[in-house]
């Protein structure tokens, strides 16, 4: 079953065609980055129409649909629809803009655009559970920024700056096979570390303080997310004891968390462990977000996310600790949820490192 038969499956009966023009819902269906290109999609067939510059690559790679040159994109997608016999489209409302809308219904004539979030909606819930070629390219991704950790540990010294830090974490997922980065690198030290997302600056880092990494690889489209909070020296008892409660409340949500549970109910989890160490006023944002092609993406394990998660999900766990003009600890892994249990895709160590 091909992900366009799946999404027909998950839309009314009553739908006959899909166009798709986001560029991550299009890699999603094809499997093709590209920075343009249109998919509509029938039930029993679905075109990629795609300009000159990626026409070639297009022909090799993709499978799940016919590739098809575009010359005038509308009057193809015209001849497309009345061929196939459809009398509606569905669009993504929550991507699609009204001038892209309104360009479409003046130059398509006699069917009915169908507006509301069903079709966003449904590739929502597609791409939430992750199937097992996702989970290889996830995994990937996150040895790759594994690798980079384990050799940063040795590249930071006292007198190096933060922007150093994450220059050398990016060049070390870059020449072991990361197509680029999941976010902006954070990299933070000292009383920096209060700022969740900080960006690196020209500070070097101490003995004594805190340095805290959160960063990510991208291997084939999927995105890896982690967070370690490392100590140049040997923290102090106060460092030490904010840094086991974050622990504690990230070990206890991940032996916790499993689909069918609600994000709000995983995010107290973890939250009710701040909360009774007295922390509770500097843990300001959700416990964490799903990961995929995107590096936020649905569901989440937040106190708004009162949805079930879902089985196959890939969602962060980052507790974290901000104490302004102190420091600051977040530790993040990356689960896949299961029934009754979730799989870890993090395995570098989580024990307090001092360098």
């Amino acid at each position: 079953m091909t992900r366009f038969d799946k999404l027909f499956n998950e839309l009314p009966e009553n739908i006959d065609c899909v166009l798709i023009t986001s560029d991550v819902n299009r890699r999603y269906f094809t499997g093709m980055k590209s920075s343009d290109g249109t998919i509509i999609a029938f039930r029993n067939k679905a075109y990629l129409i795609i300009d000159f510059r990626y026409i070639e690559k297009a022909r090799n790679i993709v499978t799940s649909a016919e590739v098809i040159e575009q010359k005038k994109l509308y009057n193809q997608l015209e001849e497309l629809i009345h061929s196939n016999s459809a009398k509606n489209i569905a669009v993504e409302s929550q991507t699609m803009t009204i001038n892209q809308l309104n360009t479409l219904k003046k130059f398509i004539k006699d069917i009915e655009f169908i507006e509301t979030d069903v079709l966003s909606n449904a590739i929502n819930l597609l791409r939430m559970t992750k199937d097992s070629v996702e989970i290889n390219c996830i995994k990937k991704a996150q040895e790759i920024a594994e690798i980079a950790f384990d050799g940063i540990l040795g590249f930071i010294k006292e007198g190096i700056t933060e922007r150093e830090i994450a220059m050398e974490l990016e060049r070390l997922m870059a020449i072991n096979g990361s197509e680029g980065v999941s976010f902006e690198t954070i990299v933070l030290s000292g009383k920096n570390t209060s700022m969740p997302h900080g960006v690196p600056s020209d500070k070097k880092v101490k003995n004594g303080e805190f340095i805290l990494m959160d960063y990510g690889a991208v291997y084939n489209g999927y995105h890896s997310d982690m967070t370690r909070t490392v100590c140049l020296g040997e923290p102090t008892d106060e460092m030490r004891k904010v840094y086991d409660i974050v622990l504690k409340a990230q070990e206890t949500a991940i032996n916790s968390a499993h689909s069918g549970m609600t994000g709000q109910e995983l995010d107290l989890i973890a939250r009710s462990i701040i909360n009774d160490a007295g922390y509770g006023e500097y843990f300001g944002h959700s416990l964490g977000h799903g990961v995929g092609l995107e590096i936020h993406e649905k569901p989440n394990a937040a106190q708004s996310y009162t949805h079930k998660l879902n089985e196959n999900a890939v969602v962060t766990i980052e507790p974290g600790i901000y104490i302004a003009g102190k420091f600051g600890v977040r530790i993040e892994d990356f689960v896949i949820l299961h029934e009754n249990k979730c799989i870890n895709l993090t395995k570098c160590a989580k024990n307090i490192i001092s360098l």
